[in-house]
């Protein structure tokens, strides 16, 4: 299988660079952290005022999650306990459920606007907006006059 590498000065170059050069046949480069556990499916989309992130989380609250931006690192994780306890006449079943994950991704501070950044949580998608920066913004069409 070929190799695909596509350089890119976008808002996640590392993450698309490292996404697109993956052997797609290697299942130890699929979509797992290192203790085996499945990490959440993700989209990400350029719009012209920003940028738009989905993360797949069915089952999980709002409370759930926490989105921290360090320096140019957004970082997305959630953590979530659960514990069924059931007691019969001859017998007690007890059973724990934990489920966490933390994504991050790069962002080019020159070109997103990290203090208005927002999320919101529907239907098991959390939605993140990163608005581009003004200089950032693709700028309309004009007419050049010839002197």
């Amino acid at each position: 299988m070929t190799r695909i590498r596509q350089y890119s000065n976008n808002l996640f170059p590392s993450f698309f660079d490292n996404f697109l050069s993956r052997d797609i046949t290697n299942w130890a480069n699929s979509n797992f952290s290192e203790d085996n556990s499945t990490l959440p499916a993700v989209n990400i989309k350029e719009l012209d005022e920003g940028y738009a992130i989905e993360v797949a989380a069915p089952g999980m609250r709002k409370e759930d999650f926490n989105i921290n931006l360090d320096k140019n690192q957004l970082i997305i994780s959630a953590h979530k306990e659960e514990e069924k306890d059931e007691k019969e006449k001859h017998y007690h079943k007890r059973e724990f459920s934990y489920e966490s994950f933390q994504r991050s991704f790069s962002l080019n501070q020159k070109m997103v606007d990290g203090n208005n950044i927002t999320a919101s949580y529907q239907e098991g998608i959390l939605s993140i907006y990163i608005p581009k920066k003004e200089e950032a913004k693709p700028l309309p069409a004009r007419k050049i006059d010839i002197q």
